[in-house]
């Protein structure tokens, strides 16, 4: 015991190097409040430092998320922060450009995902491929429905030459995927208008289903973009030869029960009381 009542370093139950030694001689490791560490561990899980790979994609997803339910300029550094359980100077660290550095580095990992949605093997009929790549773009859309609205409509002040780069290069990637679908590597300029076109109307419809309270139903939505792009190809079709080969290709490949199968049992009632015309 030393002067004053204060118990030496080898003192029964005294704590030494974050251990206490007990009276029979067992070291027992303890936390810095004291408490035995086995009783702990298993609410407190083991700290680990993340990489610096791991931390800025741990920023990334927490920026991601907030950018997806409001408007860009609606979110700031220190929210990130918050949202990603981390102090407001490591958000800099990493992003010293801040918010706009942040939202341009959130929009292109969320470009990066939308791209992906228009992946798809090419196997089976390609309108029913077709309805796997808008099933994952509309699940994008539903999830992200603030942020995609935001991203897509501009006019926020975090848009810039580079956002807009970013937004036009999902464009032009969908596009080259569904021509790939189609199966034209080379398309001539009526075809490629046709499907940038469809490009268009998918993004419109889905601002407008955002707008309209997310309806109808996705599978319906889905369903109807779906049918959109057959009627297209079949307008374009009858004044361009490239397109009526494609035409007349995808319809080798697909099947009674399928989209445009039926489709046409759909319209085919509907234009025959076109045939006054004929």
């Amino acid at each position: 015991m030393r002067p004053g009542g204060v118990p030496g370093p080898h003192a029964a139950g005294a704590v030494v190097a974050g251990r206490r030694r007990e009276p029979a001689g067992a070291l027992i490791p303890y936390t810095r409040r004291g408490y035995p560490a086995d009783m702990t561990s298993a609410a407190t899980p083991a700290y680990r430092r993340l990489s610096v790979e791991e931390r800025r994609a741990q920023l990334l997803a927490a920026a991601l998320s907030l950018f997806a339910h409001r408007a860009p300029e609606d979110v700031s550094p220190d929210d990130v922060a918050e949202a990603a359980g981390v102090s407001r100077p490591l958000v800099y660290r990493y992003f010293p450009g801040g918010k706009q550095q942040l939202y341009e580095a959130a929009l292109r990992s969320a470009a990066d995902r939308l791209e992906l949605c228009f992946a798809e093997p090419p196997e089976g009929p390609p309108t029913e491929r077709l309805t796997r790549v808008l099933d994952r773009y509309l699940a994008f859309v539903d999830e992200h429905d603030a942020g995609f609205a935001a991203l897509l409509r501009g006019g926020s002040v975090a848009e810039t030459s580079r956002t807009t780069a970013i937004v036009d290069e999902v464009r032009r990637a969908a596009a080259e995927q569904i021509l790939l679908h189609l199966g034209v590597p080379d398309p001539g300029p009526r075809l490629r208008l046709m499907v940038r076109t469809w490009i268009a109307s998918v993004e419109a419809a889905s601002l407008i289903w955002l707008d309209e309270g997310k309806c109808p139903p996705l599978d319906e939505l889905r369903g109807w973009l779906v049918d959109h792009l057959v009627a297209l190809l079949a307008a374009t079709a009858a004044t361009d030869p490239q397109t009526a080969r494609v035409v007349e290709g995808l319809l080798a490949l697909e099947r009674t029960e399928g989209p445009v199968g039926t489709l046409a049992r759909r319209v085919v009632p509907v234009v025959g009381g076109a045939a006054h015309l004929l």
